[in-house]
């Protein structure tokens, strides 16, 4: 693997081409590999901060969102977690969710975090310390689970 830069940023601060990078690899992953056709620009990224992994040749290696209280749950939480194929495998995965965890609770301490994660990845959240706290749901037809980290 390369070397990786690490950014942490809100939507207002990325540049045209950052954002144009991080919304072809979204769709790279979720709308193109996961063969689920739905609009990934939510209106949520504008009010999130973004952490992302970039190679070398400014390439999206890793990216989430920290999605703060009140915009999708009541807690804090994180999204559009995604590694991107290149970069699968190398353990970007476990320090993109590590980083994640940090920066959501440095920004929102008094806040839980809750995810919607894809229920065949419940165990690599786990690892992490979150917990399983809804039965499995179906979003756009990929088995989900809600899971939350507390404060």
């Amino acid at each position: 693997m390369q070397n990786i830069t690490w950014q942490i940023c809100r939507f207002q601060e990325l540049t045209v081409q950052q954002l144009y990078a991080i919304l072809r690899a979204r769709s790279a992953v979720f709308v193109v590999e996961q063969n689920c056709p739905y609009l990934d620009m939510d209106d949520a990224d504008q009010d999130s901060q973004h952490l992302i992994a970039w190679s070398d040749d400014q390439q999206v290696a890793a990216y989430l969102r920290i999605v703060p209280p009140g915009l999708k749950y009541p807690e804090a939480s994180l999204g559009r977690v995604m590694t991107s194929q290149f970069a699968r495998g190398t353990g970007i995965g476990k320090e993109l969710l590590r980083r994640g965890v940090a920066a959501c609770q440095q920004l929102h301490p008094e806040h839980a975090i809750r995810i919607g994660a894809q229920q065949y990845l419940e165990k690599f959240y786990q690892s992490f310390g979150f917990v399983t706290v809804s039965d499995m749901y179906l979003e756009d037809d990929i088995p989900h689970v809600e899971m939350l980290l507390s404060a």
